[in-house]
């Protein structure tokens, strides 16, 4: 594409770890622009991204912002966990300064077809099974978005007629003012609740996926949620409702024929972090589960290892920081079902303590490591150990997908 930037000052808010925003700023640097990349934590904590941004002609402002880069900025690029209340969002709109975030800004220059996938839970695992579908049909298919690969990265890459499949947080759907051509919502559990002020604002925040849509396109819903359900009596589009994977809804609908999805389905390997199995040691299978960050994806967890091993003890490694959610279904789950718990610390595993009460499988540990160690210690051949916190991960590790590294680290150095 045409370096529209080259010469603009660009402001990228939020480097963050898991790769959007060092796409971005790679962008901006190939667009001739002048880069400064800002953020609140250190230059230690966020070493793995800067290392990626090397040799790159880049100011880092970092430990914290600086006012006047809000204002003498031609653009700002905000990452998705940046809050829109933010002070220094303020600055910048008081000053006349454009804010966006990568995917409004790539679906407001790319305009091609464009396919976003949001829920509360399973929307990489929809998204990826989406793009893995249509790859059997059509050549020219992208990934991008909250599954790890800022859109931007591919925005000099496609062209007319290609197809686009993001994966959009309710974070990433903040900032949007347009939808993409289909919307595909997978299902509708309390979530960051610590950043809105409701399960109603919330869900406002994931209709965004298909408010600017119009009639000639296409929302996918999930059938068997309650709430999503209802959504189509607020659509200008057309609507389609499926009980099954909605990514073959979303294949059918494109024209896969019937033979191709179920040779894709066949091949399709799932998503890596999502009861994702790393290990069998000493006949005790290991399994990586760490985006359960939320109670109702860990009791899905334990009754889909249930059914998966019906005859294992199921030794779980849960805890880490509360995101204003109630843990109370899941502590009758994990004292019905669950063998073992290991409690990793932080306020969640208070609450799941205290919503247990006297259960006396309960093992409380400092570390990851701690908690693999534990966890092995008490399996057996035949039990099943997994990783599902049911929370957030920011109290003793950088995100989930470290947390989940760790757990995978520790489990391969067992003999």
């Amino acid at each position: 594409m045409k370096r529209i930037f080259k010469g603009k000052k660009v402001l990228v808010m939020g480097l963050g770890l898991n790769g959007g925003g060092v796409g971005v700023a790679k962008f901006f640097c190939r667009q001739g622009a002048i880069v400064t990349v800002t953020d609140l934590k250190t230059k230690e904590q966020l070493e793995e991204s800067v290392l990626k941004l090397k040799g790159l002609k880049i100011r880092f402002v970092l430990g914290g912002h600086k006012e006047q880069d809000f204002i003498d900025s031609d653009l700002i690029i905000k990452n998705p966990d940046v809050p829109n209340t933010s002070p220094y969002l303020e600055i910048a709109k008081n000053n006349n300064v454009s804010v966006e975030s990568d995917v409004s800004l790539f679906l407001r220059l790319a305009k091609i077809f464009t396919i976003g996938v949001t829920g509360t839970k399973g929307k990489s695992t929809t998204a990826s099974l989406i793009y893995h579908l249509l790859k059997s049909k059509y050549k020219r298919i992208f990934l991008a978005g909250n599954i790890g690969l800022s859109p931007l990265e591919i925005l000099s890459k496609v062209k007319k007629g290609d197809k686009v499949v993001l994966e959009l947080s309710s974070f990433e759907l903040d900032d949007l003012e347009q939808s993409p051509n289909i919307a595909v919502i997978t299902n509708i559990m309390p979530d960051h609740l610590n950043r809105y002020a409701g399960m109603v604002e919330y869900i406002q925040s994931k209709k965004r996926i298909f408010k600017y849509q119009n009639e000639n396109d296409i929302l996918v819903l999930n059938a068997d949620d309650p709430i999503v359900k209802e959504f189509a009596k607020e659509a200008k589009s057309k609507v389609f409702f499926s009980s099954g994977q909605l990514a073959i809804k979303v294949a059918e609908i494109l024209g896969v024929s019937e033979k191709s999805i179920a040779r894709s389905v066949r091949s399709f390997k799932g998503v890596s972090s999502r009861q994702e199995f790393i290990k069998e040691v000493n006949g005790v299978k290991y399994f990586n589960d760490t985006t359960a960050t939320i109670p109702e994806a860990v009791i899905f967890a334990i009754n889909s290892f249930i059914e998966r091993f019906p005859k294992a003890k199921l030794i779980f490694i849960c805890g880490g920081q509360n995101k204003g959610l109630n843990y109370a279904r899941l502590s009758n789950e994990i004292k019905d079902k669950v063998g073992e718990l290991v409690m990793l610390p932080g306020t969640a595993s208070e609450k799941i303590k205290e919503e247990l009460g006297e259960f006396r499988n309960l093992h409380e540990v400092p570390s990851m490591r701690d908690a693999v160690k534990k966890a092995s210690g008490l399996a057996k051949k035949g039990d099943v150990v997994v990783l599902s916190p049911g929370a957030a991960s920011f109290n003793l590790f950088k995100n989930e997908f470290d947390r989940g590294a760790q757990f995978i680290k520790f489990v391969k150095e067992l003999k």
